[in-house]
């Protein structure tokens, strides 16, 4: 059974006809060619388009490997248009194409309206994006969210929320039953995306200095990181020639393949943002648990980094904020509100307590301050006016934060 991903269509049906380039973006397998390639295309179908004004190419098929090629690529796409009107152009793993920034205007221009997907923000370089001359809107795909998660799965709501915990959002391991076709698929995976991928596109010769960073990025999930303090970790356990431009460079390629996401720090008070220490949260927690075998799931920081892509999903602004000499998880805003928001797995210890509200202290700007627990309860209204909404309430309910 397929899995509909009804707020990406929406978002695809508003670009539609619009004259900007639609650029689907996102870690391998999240489910970008489904998306585009099944149910934006069953969507056209059904408003009336006919099948021969979509076409469709996928650069990673065998047998259209040899369309990797603009001038061929462009050929054929050409040739595939018989008619005069408006075609819609579906191009999956365009990165395979060099320079095809011109192939793309030359497309749009002439009346097509245009879909590409790739698997690497480096094709959304500044000189791409000038190269598309701003006709472009980035439509950026993420693994299952619980709420997409749970209403495949069904079932219990808490045995949903932990084989999320333990596997991830990825939709194959979703339409799953077997759990040891799960671990054996996200190893896989994740041996291709980390390992495979970036280790083959920036030509690294030292593959294992790689491949310990990264397994520092999964081991901290929500710590404060630099490339400096995880260089010198590094060099404490004998990797004495690694610096932290090497270190950052890998932490760049991690982000480029969606991997990881960076989040900055902002300071409230000096309402500026820090240069140094920021956060990383991995796309998909199955794939950090593949690569630690599953030792090291710490459920305060699995949660934390289930919240940060929840609200990222949502069109939020993220950030890491700093008030004071107290650290808030996030600052959330977008165009009509901001939300201070802790997490915690439970506030029902009184110093856990203390230390996630003292966070909020002596910030009387109005915005909300909210602590995300999964706590079950029906107190929702702490002291100085702050307010706790259950973890899976806040994912099942868009509107959760707005109606806290």
């Amino acid at each position: 059974m397929l899995i509909e991903r009804p707020a990406y269509l929406e978002k695809l049906k508003r670009y539609k006809d619009k004259d900007l380039i639609k650029v689907i973006t996102g870690v391998r397998r999240s489910g970008k060619s489904v998306l585009l390639f099944k149910i934006f295309y069953e969507y056209l179908v059904r408003s009336g388009i006919e099948k021969n004004r979509i076409i469709r190419i996928n650069l990673e098929n065998e047998e259209e490997r040899h369309l990797r090629n603009r001038e061929r690529l462009y050929r054929e796409i050409s040739g595939r248009r018989t008619g005069k009107g408006r075609y819609y152009v579906f191009i999956d793993e365009i990165q395979y194409v060099e320079e095809f920034e011109d192939l793309l205007n030359s497309l749009k221009n002439n009346g097509c309206d245009v879909y590409i997907i790739g698997s690497n923000s480096a094709m959304l370089s500044g000189d791409i994006a000038t190269a598309l001359r701003g006709r472009s809107i980035e439509i950026k795909v993420y693994p299952l969210s619980f709420a997409e998660y749970f209403s495949y799965v069904k079932g219990d709501k808490r045995e949903a929320w932990n084989s999320y915990v333990r596997y991830g959002g990825f939709p194959f391991v979703a339409a799953e039953d077997d759990d040891q076709v799960k671990t054996e698929y996200l190893e896989m995976l994740e041996n291709t995306v980390a390992t495979k991928d970036i280790i083959d596109r920036y030509h690294l010769r030292h593959p294992e200095v790689f491949n310990v960073v990264y397994d520092y990025l999964c081991s901290n999930i929500g710590s404060l990181v630099s490339a400096k303090k995880i260089s010198d970790t590094m060099k404490s356990s004998g990797y004495k020639t690694v610096t932290p431009d090497t270190v950052g460079n890998y932490l760049t390629y991690l982000c480029e393949a969606f991997l990881f996401y960076k989040v900055y720090r902002y300071d409230i008070k000096g309402r500026e943002y820090l240069k140094t220490l920021n956060k990383y949260y991995i796309s998909d927690l199955g794939l950090g648990n593949a690569h630690l075998n599953y030792r090291q799931i710490e459920i305060t920081h699995a949660l934390e980094n289930i919240v940060y892509l929840e609200l990222v999903r949502r069109g939020y602004s993220v950030d890491i904020g700093k008030n004071r000499e107290k650290e808030i998880d996030f600052i959330a805003r977008d165009s009509k509100d901001t939300y201070y928001l802790q997490v915690s797995y439970t506030l029902a210890d009184k110093e856990v307590r203390e230390r996630e509200l003292s966070s909020f202290h002596r910030l009387d700007d109005g915005y909300k301050k909210i602590v995300i627990t999964m706590d079950d309860d029906p107190f929702g209204i702490l002291e100085n006016g702050y307010r706790k909404i259950n973890a899976l309430d806040f994912l099942l309910n868009e509107k959760a934060l707005e109606e806290a």
